[in-house]
């Protein structure tokens, strides 16, 4: 297997050299920063009465209960910085979580590579969610996916044409798809992190951005035990 961050081979994920987890076919997530955790929570939530930690049975105990009853910004002073490649399709549902901040690669200043996301297998609309897919056996499927492939060839090399002949990037980039793939960092508390994950990573999100959140929530358990088994105790209710 190889990263699709830094392109080395590896065994297993994350990534041994970069951090990243690999993300459908070409994309990743890496987590590139961490501040706080459950212990700043309970430093935030403690200094309204002039307090500060105490034993690990006592703070984890004070996190189960602003979890239990909604206080949620003691949870803003844990924060996470993230490098995501993902397809623009997925990258535009990702930045509707507007408490966050986003810097995304710049197709007017540089030239986009020929990376595409192709999806391994098709599905169709749910019968129960109008917003919602499932998987399905499509006796064409091989010859759909084939022509998903020939319309990217196609755009990129009209784009790469356009280019050749001195179009510029800001404009030439308007032939390519929402399947292309692009970059970006975000930086996120913990507490707009558990409203992501409750969206994204549900069973009605799209299947593509539930791959993104399953990672990240994998990260956040990680980097914060007791918050995340406390948000998820209480059914992932919105802090």
């Amino acid at each position: 297997m190889r990263c699709n961050s830094c392109g080395r081979e590896v065994e297993s994920q994350p990534c041994p050299h970069c951090g990243a987890y690999n993300v459908l076919d070409k994309g990743f997530v890496r987590l590139v920063e961490f501040l706080g955790g459950d212990r700043a929570v309970v430093q935030a939530a403690r200094v309204s009465v002039g307090q500060g930690l105490k034993t690990p049975e006592k703070d984890r105990r004070l996190i189960n209960y602003l979890m239990k009853h909604e206080h949620g910004t003691p949870f803003e002073h844990a924060v996470f910085k993230f490098h995501v490649k993902a397809p623009i399709f997925v990258a535009r549902e990702w930045f509707r979580h507007r408490i966050a901040s986003y810097n995304e690669i710049s197709q007017r200043y540089v030239e986009v590579g020929d990376e595409f996301y192709v999806p391994d297998r098709l599905r169709k609309p749910s019968k129960g969610n109008k917003q919602a897919s499932e998987f399905a056996d499509f006796p064409d499927e091989g010859e759909i996916l084939s022509k998903i492939e020939e319309a990217y060839r196609y755009v990129y090399t009209l784009y790469r044409e356009m280019l050749e002949r001195g179009v510029a990037r800001e404009l030439a980039r308007i032939v390519l798809p929402l399947g292309i793939y692009t970059q970006f960092y975000w930086t996120v508390n913990a507490r707009s992190l558990m409203n992501f994950l409750r969206l994204r990573e549900a069973s009605d999100a799209q299947w593509e951005i539930r791959q993104y959140a399953k990672v990240i929530l994998r990260i956040f358990r990680e980097k914060m035990p007791w918050t995340a088994e406390a948000w998820e105790k209480l059914g992932r209710k919105r802090p």
